[in-house]
């Protein structure tokens, strides 16, 4: 086994975890990245004495992370270290705003203050959802949805109602809680990550389990000390990295690959992990008779969204932020459907701000501010201009100067903005999307595309839109999902 080769195409989560499972099994793995660093879209940018984590910045699922690196005999703490945030974040109403504290007795007084009643709601919704996510991610998301026997197990089969695929988030919501406030609350996850509330599985209240149980935490020195731990782990067990090599062609002979040609060279495989875009792959590095989906399928996939971001650097610290802000002072329903119903750049949008310099003083010059802003957009949008982005920013920043009562625009050092253009520049994202395919019922499980190629029998897929989803940890699972698809295979 020891001198089998194994190519990874890109070193996001789900790369790095692939290449380590692979690697632990004695596999020789070498992960080509057409980026100069790892981390995929959990990249950093280094500017001017600022630090920003590009991509994700939540630290959610705390439990998913430490089970990955014990299967390998580390703990999280061997490589990054993590602070809880309290608040977990505040939301900006029209009028005033609310935080999320971290303990579960002070959210329900909050709760209690918005809604009458809705403390003891809370406690009977959680009871569920904790259900779910014991269920869903500790045995249905570790399943490579290659067939529906996977699903088979009476555990699974008897709580399916308990599990609520077949309702949505929204109506489950609705029955609990009344106010417009607590419904948004509740409702934030989904709309940021996948769908609109009323297309997504009731199943996905294990997000809100995640949120208020789990806690949001950060990682000292930003969501990037997850991707050098991962990165120093994968170089512990031996996998190698080509970095700035963009691959061009997977050639398959026979229905079997057999070498990757890239910019550099080409490598010998005995197995081939994708952790770069799917459609990429199938359509650019692939010849046509070996692809497994039609561009037609492609076209009617239901896509989570783009984002807009802006990286901000200000020469003065701020009076009262908190490390993370949603801003809901505009229509949540309207804003909802022009991402996912009739997709176009929004007319009035909800954004998210992250200051993390606030809890981390690595990330700023002392004495300044870092701020990442983050409005979702529709994925697969034109017009992505200078002048869009700019005029968004304006809409946005005077928004929160009006919510922070101090001016912001006339302390800014350092700006950049990132959206649909530098996904599909940087990693060749299908339409520019930022998190992969949504999180409806028929984009769940078996009915993701599959991990695994059907026309190529040693080509293995993981990331976002594959099993099992969008997200830093389902992409952790899907690098270990897909690995042990490829040793179970290829044995």
């Amino acid at each position: 086994m020891t001198n089998r080769k194994a190519i990874v195409i890109g070193s996001g989560f789900a790369g790095l975890s692939a290449a380590s499972f692979l690697a632990k099994e004695g596999w020789d793995v070498t992960v080509i990245e057409k980026n100069a660093t790892p981390g995929g879209r959990a990249r950093q940018l280094k500017e001017n004495g600022f630090t920003f984590d590009m991509g994700p910045s939540f630290y959610w699922m705390p439990d998913v992370f430490e089970r990955y690196f014990a299967q390998f005999d580390k703990r999280v703490s061997d490589y990054y270290t993590l602070q809880r945030l309290d608040p977990s974040y505040r939301i900006y109403w029209n009028e005033g705003y609310t935080d999320m504290p971290a303990d579960f007795t002070a959210l329900k007084n909050v709760f209690e203050s918005i809604e009458p009643g809705s403390a003891e709601k809370l406690e009977k919704y959680l009871k569920g959802a904790a259900y779910k996510y014991e269920v869903g991610v500790n045995k249905l998301v570790y399943k490579p949805g290659q067939s529906l026997t996977e699903f088979m197990d009476w555990e699974t089969i008897s709580g399916v109602f308990k599990l609520q695929v077949f309702s949505s988030i929204k109506k489950h919501i609705h029955h609990y809680f009344k106010h417009p406030k607590l419904r948004q609350m509740m409702e934030f996850p989904v709309l940021f990550l996948g769908a609109l509330p009323e297309d997504t599985p009731a199943l996905y209240s294990l997000m809100n389990y995640a949120d208020i149980k789990g806690g949001t935490w950060y990682p000292e020195g930003g969501m990037y000390a997850i991707v050098d731990g991962m990165y120093k782990l994968a170089i512990e067990l031996g996998v190698q990295f080509q970095f700035n090599e963009n691959v061009s062609e997977i050639v398959v002979d026979k229905s079997t690959a057999k070498k990757v040609i890239t910019n550099k060279g080409s490598y010998d495989v005995d197995v081939v992990v994708s952790g770069a875009d799917y459609h990429f792959t199938e359509t650019k590095l692939l010849q046509p008779e070996f692809r497994t989906y039609t561009d037609n399928y492609w076209a009617k996939k239901i896509m989570a969204p783009s984002c807009l971001l802006y990286y901000v650097g200000l020469n003065k610290k701020l009076k009262k932020p908190v490390h993370h802000s949603l801003f809901f002072d505009v229509s949540f329903d309207e804003h909802g459907k022009e991402i996912y119903k009739q997709p176009q750049w929004p007319t009035a949008p909800l954004f998210y701000v992250s200051i993390s310099s606030l809890t981390d003083d690595t990330v700023a010059p002392p004495g300044h501010e870092n701020i990442v802003f983050l409005i979702p957009v529709a994925s697969g949008l034109e017009g992505d201009t200078e002048e869009l982005r700019e005029k968004y920013f304006l809409q946005i920043a005077k928004r929160m100067e009006k919510h922070f009562g101090e001016s912001i625009l006339d302390s800014i050092v350092y700006k950049k903005s990132y959206s649909v253009t530098e996904f599909v520049n940087d990693y060749n994202s299908f339409k520019g999307n930022a998190y992969g395919l949504a999180n409806t019922l028929l984009q769940t499980a078996i009915f993701r595309p599959s991990c695994q190629s059907k026309k190529v029998k040693n080509l293995f897929y993981t990331g976002q839109l594959t099993v099992p989803g969008p997200g830093v940890p389902p992409s952790l699972i899907s690098g270990e999902v897909v690995a042990k698809q490829v040793i179970k295979t290829m044995r």
